[in-house]
């Protein structure tokens, strides 16, 4: 899904001011406020470059989890000793529970249909100790995404420009980002989707 793009991807969300370091303080508000379990191990599912698990770690034991080799690539680099596994968010199986999990960053859109989200849901759930907590934040609004609408983020920083568009579109109920970068860097100009 990122193969082009993995290498980027922190400079965009960077670029655009998302903040890790405040979300993922809300996040160890709410395990706070609602595990139940002892213990202090959280999974990360759909973590993406580990952005979130570079803050939560001072509080956990972090592990990430995504479907994407390329975005792992750079999570391992982000978080070298961080363990990471490459796996499927509906169907993962990694053979024991933690006392949180979480997928943030709407990383549960990419399961597309209810029955991938009741099955995703029950694989959380497995992997989830006795009075553990499972934390999902969902996917957009429909009055949020909808068809025909224009989106576009521009990063200039000395050694890497990238324009990123796209048009949201919506087929059979599925939400549609089809990305189109346009990346320069010292070594030239690509275009890619």
């Amino acid at each position: 899904m990122f193969v082009k793009s993995a290498e980027f991807y922190d400079a965009i969300y960077a670029g655009i001011g998302k903040d890790y370091a405040g979300e993922a303080g809300r996040v160890h508000d709410l395990i706070r406020q609602h595990k139940r379990s002892a213990g202090s191990t959280l999974l990360d599912v759909g973590c993406g470059t580990g952005s979130h698990l570079v803050h939560l770690r001072q509080f956990y034991a972090v592990e990430g989890l995504d479907l994407d080799a390329g975005i792992l690539d750079v999570a391992r680099r982000n978080l070298p000793g961080v363990p990471f596994h490459q796996a499927d968010m509906a169907d993962f199986d990694l053979g024991r529970q933690f006392d949180a999990v979480t997928c943030l960053f709407s990383s549960i859109g990419y399961v597309k249909t209810v029955l991938r989200l009741q099955q995703t849901l029950q694989t959380f759930y497995r992997h989830t100790a006795p009075g553990g907590l499972v934390i999902v934040e969902p996917w957009l609004r429909p009055e949020v995404f909808y068809s025909g609408r224009i989106h576009a983020t521009f990063i200039d920083q000395p050694e890497l420009k990238i324009a990123r568009m796209n048009v949201s579109q919506i087929e059979d109920g599925v939400s549609v980002l089809d990305f189109h970068y346009l990346v320069a860097t010292p070594a030239g100009v690509e275009h890619f989707t």
